[in-house]
């Protein structure tokens, strides 16, 4: 029994470094050291371990794996799977060409854009956050309402794509004046978006709990741990 709290407790330590290393593949296979040169690499491993930090402090865990880790490690591989299917359906240069005319969009718009251009990431990256159900089933086995884990895990899918396009859009925006926009770019943007995204999920859910101390009672069934 030890030696399996052992090695939960190695994986829950070793995802940060698992997702810095997906993240760093996955742009330098779309060009990123090429079109965006190793500043944008390393700001963006800087984004996303900065974020996979403050989930760390928002939601320490002594034993096992932390369900924030989890639905962010499927979310981002779904992510990753997908991008690889997109990039399968459509030719790079194709989506680069349809990138750097996507200036001047607003939130909305450029979140649909987005998804358009990109579809499978954004489907897969919500399947293997919603996929991470089962795994919290078994983490947190107090909370027994299968619809409350759905509801949390929902949440979190739409805080991450919301993160995704906020990141896209202020990676674009802020580094267009370096050699314009660029796939490499928004696709920096949005993985450092998705993490900050459940950053801002967790933070939001961990208020409300609190809110519901001072001023209610918690709602039978709905798990303080997100």
């Amino acid at each position: 029994m030890q030696a399996i709290f052992l090695l939960k407790n190695i994986a829950n330590s070793s995802i940060p470094l698992l997702l810095l290393a997906v993240v760093a593949a996955a742009l330098v296979q779309v060009g990123t050291l090429a079109s965006g040169g190793p500043v944008l690499l390393a700001l963006t491993l800087a984004a996303v371990g900065s974020g996979c930090l403050a989930l760390m402090l928002l939601r320490p865990q002594r034993a096992g794996l932390s369900p924030p880790n989890v639905m962010l490690s499927l979310g981002i591989g779904g992510m990753v799977l997908g991008l690889a299917t997109d990039l399968w359906m459509t030719p790079l240069h194709v989506i680069e060409s349809l990138c750097a005319g996507s200036g001047g969009r607003s939130f909305g718009d450029a979140m649909v854009f987005h998804a358009r251009l990109l579809p499978a990431m954004h489907v897969l990256m919500v399947a293997g956050g919603l996929s991470a159900i089962p795994t919290l089933r078994v983490l947190r086995p107090e909370c027994r309402r299968l619809c409350s884990m759905l509801t949390q895990n929902a949440l979190c899918s739409t805080w991450m794509l919301v993160g995704m396009t906020a990141g896209a859009t202020l990676f674009a925006q802020s580094l267009t004046a370096v050699n314009g926009i660029s796939l490499s770019r928004m696709l920096a943007g949005m993985f450092a978006g998705m993490v900050w995204g459940m950053v801002i999920s967790v933070s939001a859910y961990r208020l409300f709990f609190i809110a519901r101390d001072r001023f209610g009672s918690v709602p039978q069934g709905l798990s303080r741990q997100p």
